[in-house]
């Protein structure tokens, strides 16, 4: 009974075994075939081309920073000329405990003339050089005289120059075809801050010259002082104002 049950269980047994070893096979199969099929996709033979020339194919890929590698690589004799550059760019220092203490004046020395050049009082007055500049009626402090009649009837004066026109500010309206010599008169009101406006042609030599309206034209650049009576500016007041041309040059009376 013994060694008969011993080989039923050996008996028995046998197909269990024979089961697993066909699934192990199956399994290394299985695996085995797997990597095949991962070599075969991950290494792809090269074709050659018409011609027996092979394809290749390359990745270009970016360049090392070369400004890195040249800081890394200097030498230390370059870093030390570079050092000396600089340090001759620099601004020599100053031995600031070498200076002398120089003593400041508290007071000015000034001279007899010095004295006399800075007394204000005897300072010509604006008034009095522009009157002698300009030979005006109403110059020396004196009433203006009237001479002559203005537009509407009002009185007349000669126009005493706060500043001379220059000669560019009158040539610009004298016309192309003018004569070279001869005179334009006019009457302007005075304004504030020595203008004048309203200006009216009063006469020209020769007739048709068109020297009065030149005149006329340039008058917005005048700046003439208002008559004087009794002391005071009469701005509004009407002066007269005659330019002569010439060949010689603009005289403004």
């Amino acid at each position: 009974m013994a060694l008969a049950y011993s080989r039923n269980s050996l008996t028995a047994g046998r197909p269990q075994i024979s089961g697993r070893a066909i699934a192990l096979a199956l399994a290394i199969a299985i695996h085995l075939l797997m990597i095949a099929l991962l070599l075969r996709q991950s290494f792809v033979p090269m074709k050659p081309r018409e011609g027996g020339r092979l394809s290749a194919t390359f990745e270009l890929l970016p360049q090392p920073d070369a400004s890195a590698d040249a800081a890394k690589k200097k030498s230390p004799e370059r870093e030390s000329v570079q050092q000396r550059a600089v340090e001759r760019q620099k601004p020599p220092e100053v031995d600031v405990t070498r200076i002398e203490n120089v003593p400041v004046p508290s007071f000015l020395v000034l001279t007899r003339e010095d004295y006399a050049a800075a007394d204000i009082g005897r300072l010509p007055s604006r008034r009095t050089t522009q009157s002698e500049a300009g030979g005006g009626s109403s110059g020396s402090g004196t009433d203006a005289r009237a001479v002559g009649e203005g537009p509407g009837g009002e009185r007349l004066y000669n126009a005493d120059w706060y500043r001379r026109p220059t000669h560019a500010e009158l040539a610009t309206y004298v016309p192309s075809n003018a004569p070279s010599a001869g005179w334009g008169l006019i009457a302007c009101r005075t304004i504030d801050r020595y203008q004048v406006e309203d200006c009216q042609e009063l006469g020209e030599s020769p007739r048709g010259s068109g020297f009065a309206r030149a005149v006329r034209l340039a008058a917005w650049q005048f700046r003439v002082l208002p008559p004087r009576i009794g002391g005071r500016p009469m701005v509004g007041s009407w002066v007269r104002i005659r330019i002569d041309y010439s060949e010689k040059g603009i005289a403004i009376r």
